[in-house]
């Protein structure tokens, strides 16, 4: 998995032979500064851009390569072992108004170079479908995190923030909230030169401006009813900026920008998960523990916890969902939830590139 914040490579080992999936080992390979950079300038339309993503994809497939035989060897695992690769690509479009989604990668080369079978654009299926194409991973959490008796919400918190809604005796939703961490590792790596907020200590540093809240928070993406799934293609440093006056202290911005995740997750749970007890956080937002704190504020009636309490790691939750979606497709059962999704039906999702 390699997500919204293009921080690197998640690669898990999944063992399936048991009812519940097992972590057998994990491993992450972070990105090259010069990749990332080449991978936000393909967000936007760009001289060349249609040879650069194929190189681009290209470099990608060897650093996937590169992270799956790796984790191989820390987990004294052979190709021969492992039935399939579920490569999600990198997302540099994603525009199911428009009818297509595009995540980088080349599966042919990431087959030859691993000897491995490989599933990958998951998402193209269900947009063709009607749907849009995300979030898919409720499906994998109705599979393995739904309560008979207990109403519980699947909080990640990556680049861009999802919920899954597994209210009790009812069908499982899930929609993206707006932008998890994204517009906050954007503008303290334009500030101070980092990756990102650490416990959001400098958000926690700031104070919250309640005019730049407001203007931030009257997107109609917010207000907008599921299904409904987003990406960089709307928030970005750009969207941020047309709604600064530029004498704001950079603190004070990155502490509102805290606020908006937060908020604008709270009241989709309020909103669209009336009487949730639980909430489980997974994502790299779980460890930003001003968000947490925020996040327990507005939402007292919940139990806010890491998806740990549930025995999965809140650091691997996504890529262990695209191992269970390749799984879905080598299985030719459906990977996706029209409820989550708006697809007009289920659907076998992916493409197999075998060894």
């Amino acid at each position: 998995m390699s997500g919204t914040s293009l921080d690197g490579v998640d690669v898990a080992l999944v063992d399936f032979s048991n009812d519940k999936p097992a972590l057998v080992d994990c491993y992450f390979q972070p990105y090259a500064e010069s990749l990332k950079t080449e991978l936000l300038t393909l967000h936007h339309p760009s001289a060349n851009e249609l040879h650069q993503a194929q190189i681009i994809a290209n470099q990608l497939a060897r650093e996937y390569a590169q992270a799956t035989l790796c984790l191989l060897q820390k987990a004294g695992v052979s190709s021969a072992e492992v039935s399939a690769i579920g490569c999600h690509g990198q997302t540099i479009r994603h525009r199911p108004e428009h009818g297509y989604t595009i995540q980088l990668n080349n599966a042919a080369l990431l087959a030859e170079l691993t000897s491995i079978h490989v599933v990958s654009d998951f998402r193209s299926r269900d947009i063709a479908a009607g749907g849009q194409g995300a979030p898919l991973v409720p499906a994998f959490h109705e599979q393995i995190l739904r309560h008979a008796d207990i109403h519980r919400v699947i909080l990640n918190i990556g680049g861009i923030a999802n919920v899954t809604d597994l209210a009790v005796a009812q069908a499982t939703l899930g929609f993206d909230t707006g932008p998890g961490n994204l517009l906050m590792d954007a503008w303290i790596n334009q500030h101070l030169h980092k990756a990102y907020d650490t416990e959001g200590a400098w958000a926690a540093s700031g104070k919250i401006l309640p005019e730049l809240l407001q203007k931030l928070s009257a997107d109609a993406y917010f207000h907008a009813a599921p299904p409904k799934s987003t990406g960089r293609d709307l928030f970005n440093l750009a969207w941020l900026e047309q709604h600064l006056s530029g004498s704001e202290k950079p603190a004070d911005v990155q502490a509102t920008l805290l606020a908006l995740t937060g908020d604008s997750i709270a009241s989709a749970v309020k909103r669209f998960c009336t009487s949730a007890e639980e909430i489980y956080v997974c994502g790299g937002g779980a460890h930003n523990g001003a968000l947490m704190s925020h996040l327990q504020r507005s939402l007292p009636q919940c139990k806010l916890l890491k998806t740990e309490a549930l025995g999965i790691a809140a650091d691997w939750m996504e890529a262990m969902a695209f191992a269970w979606l390749a799984k879905q497709t080598l299985s030719l059962r459906p990977g996706n939830l029209p409820a989550v999704t708006g697809a007009k039906h289920l659907a076998v999702l992916g493409a197999i590139y075998p060894a």
